[in-house]
């Protein structure tokens, strides 16, 4: 059985960061490892606290899973300050880690900001230059490229924009049009192709862009070329939005087990 080991933070209401990632990584028939980067007091209306990990448990957390059951993907979520960012790349780095998948998370979906100034900076200089595949939604990428996005072809140019920082793939989501969901895949040889979807309406996105990049690393533990494990990924997260569980005062989670279970 292939693995995917995800980074990322704990979300207490279990909609989101670890507890999405391993839900989706079971959902797709491989083993979930993970590494916790930060403690969240969390639900479906906001994010009430944040604790970070310490980053030396953080880098301890990552050894011990390649040193044993290596992964064959590696999805990274949310990472809140420049020492863990520093840890988790030079950590990487040392154990050949390979189908890296980053999602560059700096807002929750409630509207709360999870990530430093720093550590922005840092998640350019050491990590998305490691990423196979980075995944910034419409305002991450319009900062990460410091860029206003207001239609497809500022996507695209945001896109190079982040392509130029190193990753060899960068998947700008469009799910925060009003009127589709449409993403564009770019990659660094210059092959660009667009993602088509009609925009599903339900308040229940609590974990998108968490089970997206982890849906992602599986195709890619799985041997799936970029743009099969992107266009796959796709699928089953419109598959479970539209199957969404109405659970909690806010923006509720998504379906995850829709394929297993249904409704």
């Amino acid at each position: 059985m292939n693995s995917v080991l995800t980074i990322a933070g704990s979300d207490s209401s279990g909609g989101a960061g670890i507890q999405a990632d391993i839900k989706t990584i079971m959902a797709h028939n491989l083993f979930a490892q993970s590494a916790i980067t930060a403690l969240t007091a969390q639900n479906t209306v906001g994010v009430f606290g944040v604790v970070d990990i310490d980053p030396d448990f953080v880098r301890q957390q990552i050894r011990v899973v390649f040193d044993d059951i290596r992964p064959d993907a590696v999805k990274v979520g949310m990472v809140s300050s420049a020492a863990i960012v520093d840890a988790i790349a030079q950590t990487l780095r040392e154990v050949g880690a390979r189908n890296i998948v980053v999602d560059p998370v700096m807002v929750a979906t409630s509207g709360a900001k999870l990530i430093s100034d720093d550590a922005i900076a840092a998640l350019v200089r050491e990590l998305i230059p490691l990423a196979d595949v980075v995944t910034p939604n419409m305002p991450e990428a319009a900062l990460l490229a410091q860029r206003d996005i207001a239609a497809h072809d500022d996507m695209v140019a945001a896109a190079h924009a982040i392509l130029a920082m190193g990753p060899a793939n960068v998947l700008v989501k469009g799910g925060h049009d009003a009127d589709t969901a449409d993403d564009v895949l770019v990659s660094a040889d210059g092959a660009q192709h667009w993602l088509r979807a009609a925009h599903i309406e339900t308040p229940n996105t609590h974990g998108t862009g968490c089970t997206l990049s982890s849906a992602i690393a599986c195709g890619l533990a799985s041997g799936q070329s970029v743009e099969d494990a992107v266009a796959n990924a796709k699928a089953y997260i419109t598959g479970a939005l539209e199957h969404d569980l109405v659970l909690g005062r806010g923006s509720g989670p998504l379906n995850h087990a829709y394929r297993l279970f249904g409704q």
